[in-house]
């Protein structure tokens, strides 16, 4: 071989390497775009989960809160074994899981497993912190896959995979607060406000943005925060401040219990709200559930009666037709009526009052509670001013109340009254169907100058990166006026210390309320079963108070079915308590 063919030979052979080497480049390539899912990728983005705000009571002790939900999965293939005791072990310490459950969870698949899905922030922060331990100890081995020939290294993944509710004082204010509902999305659990106040601030509650963070990953794939970063900072629901004073709310909820216990009651309900402002402070039920855990059992204790049970109200409604009169101009309070000495035939109808007198005094009426004297007092009144006076009360329209899902009830319409048995019925609350909040609301308009509010429980929003926003500017409206309305809450003071409601006198303090029983009609048949309510209010010299009480159907065996006998001593408990707590200070009382 000469000199020239050498050099050919060493530049054909130098371009023979380059091209294996090229190919081998090329095939290096290939493999790795293959494999692409194998690699960490150049950008990422991580999520943070807005949660729902919280329920606090006026003082801030939670009601309700949302918690995260974490998962502990791991591979189970890539454990190895020399090392399967110190994980369990180890497992178990940072996340309080019995070992003998990690060890039914690890066995249930060769493969990934889900060891735990109900991880609070807590305990995952504990096992992301154990995953470092873990490494240090070589707890976890590469493992081959035989069916796609990758290598597998997965070690303790913990990831975020929903959101939970809490409500740390159990049943205490339920069922007003409602319950949630929850929903799997995309392997995320999500939830949504069903009843109460969890459901009538959804909206406001709900998170409102997620943390979202995206960009270049660093070689220890953290993000890199730059100019071509995008951050958006978690913003969560609102908070909701209540006007519930939680000492007041647990106090009642205990004088409910005892009390139902005596009557026999199948529920009793009481509320108590500031006059001036319609600020409920305590609203309480004998019938309540832990909204943590609700049992098949708790299913019909979830209906809220406050706005859904309706019912004729009674002798309740008298003052509410009597001030009409008075508004009106139509009566005055010394007014004299025949009363029939008990018994009085309207048309086909007999009406009788449980207290015979001949005469009775217009105001007198109210005072012993008398259906002969109200239904000749209601032919005195005009067909178009009872039904729009009704209106005006807000009797078959909601109430308005911050709750979900209220009921309106109904009243009889102008055809109806122009019935005079109809009409004097309707007078003495039969005919009539409201709810609880109805008449609280009705009862509030003596005891705030005439005028007309409605009643809330939310009070402010916490928007957590602003100062705190009231949540309503209360409109009062005129329903009648200030006259008459100081004169019924003469008649209703009078009510009390000479009426049915003598049980509730408390020296030192303004009380006035009126009595009602009614009995309850099952398929159009009066039965031998009874509701009984007691409405009024309870004011010292800068305090007033309206407190509602309807205690719902009390057993007939215990004999203390009438309002007398089962509602007034609630309301007089309440008003116990309101003094004991320094809501009201008794001073030296002159009628």
């Amino acid at each position: 071989m000469n000199q020239n063919d050498s050099k050919k030979f060493k530049i054909a052979f130098i371009f023979f390497i380059q091209f294996l080497l090229f190919l081998v480049l090329i095939f290096a390539i290939f493999r790795i775009l293959s494999h692409s899912t194998d690699l960490p990728k150049l950008e990422a983005t991580e999520t943070d989960k807005a949660i729902r705000g919280d329920i606090l009571s006026k003082n801030h002790y939670t009601m309700a809160t949302s918690k995260k939900l974490y998962t502990a999965q791991i591979d189970t293939r890539c454990i190895d074994p020399d090392k399967y005791e110190l994980f369990v072990n180890l497992f178990s310490i940072f996340s309080k899981i019995d070992p003998y459950t990690i060890k039914e969870k690890l066995a249930s698949n060769f493969g990934f497993v889900n060891i735990s899905c109900t991880l609070d922030s807590k305990s995952a922060r504990y096992l992301k912190q154990l995953r470092y331990n873990l490494a240090r100890y070589r707890v976890f081995r590469k493992y081959i896959d035989e069916k796609t020939g990758h290598t597998l290294d997965h070690g303790l993944s913990i990831f975020e995979t929903g959101e939970y509710r809490q409500y740390p004082l159990q049943d205490s204010f339920s069922p007003y607060i409602g319950f949630m509902k929850k929903e799997l999305k995309n392997n995320y659990q999500t939830i949504w406000g069903k009843y109460g106040l969890e459901k009538f601030y959804n909206e406001q509650l709900e998170g409102i943005q997620s943390t979202k963070i995206s960009g270049r990953r660093d070689i220890h794939g953290n993000i890199i925060l730059d100019r071509h970063s995008e951050v958006k900072n978690r913003i969560d629901g609102y908070d909701l401040i209540t006007s519930i004073s939680l000492k007041m709310q647990k106090e009642l909820e205990h004088i409910l219990d005892i009390q139902r216990k005596r009557i026999g009651a199948k529920e009793i309900i009481a509320s108590v709200m500031e006059s001036k402002t319609g600020n409920i402070i305590a609203l309480a039920s004998s019938r309540r559930y832990n909204p943590n855990k609700i049992t098949v059992d708790d299913v019909p204790n979830t209906n809220i009666s406050a706005i859904r049970y309706i019912f004729e109200p009674g002798s309740v409604m008298k003052v509410i037709a009597y001030s009409l009169l008075l508004d009106e101009g139509v009566i005055k309070p010394n007014d004299i009526v025949n009363v029939e000495n008990g018994r009085y035939q309207l048309g086909d109808r007999v009406i009788t009052d449980e207290h015979k007198y001949d005469y009775l005094s217009t105001e007198n009426i109210i005072v012993h509670s008398s259906n002969i004297g109200m239904a000749k007092l209601s032919k005195l009144l005009d067909t178009i001013t009872f039904f729009k006076g009704l209106r005006d009360f807000g009797f078959s329209r909601k109430s308005g109340i911050d709750l979900s899902d209220e009921l309106s009830g109904s009243i009889p319409n102008i055809h109806q009254l122009k019935n005079s048995i109809f009409k004097a019925t309707a007078s003495y609350g039969y005919g009539i169907r409201v709810n609880f909040f109805q008449l609280l609301k009705a009862y509030n308009i003596f005891n705030n100058d005439g005028l007309m509010l409605k009643p809330t429980i939310g009070e402010y929003f916490n928007p957590h990166i602003h100062k705190l926003r009231k949540i309503y500017h209360k409109k009062k409206t005129p329903v009648i006026s200030e006259t008459t309305a100081h004169t019924m809450q003469r008649i209703l003071i009078k009510t009390v210390n000479e009426g049915t409601g003598k049980k509730a006198i408390t020296p030192g303090l303004y009380v006035g309320g009126k009595t009602g029983t009614a009995q309850i009609a099952q398929r159009g048949i009066y039965t031998n079963l009874y509701n009984s309510s007691f409405f009024g209010f309870a004011n010292d010299a800068k305090h007033k108070y309206t407190i509602g009480v309807t205690v719902i159907e009390p057993s007939p065996q215990k004999k203390q079915y009438f309002a007398s006998q089962s509602a007034v001593p609630v309301f007089k408990d309440i008003v116990d308590i309101l003094i004991a707590d320094k809501f009201l200070i008794p001073l030296n009382y002159r009628h």
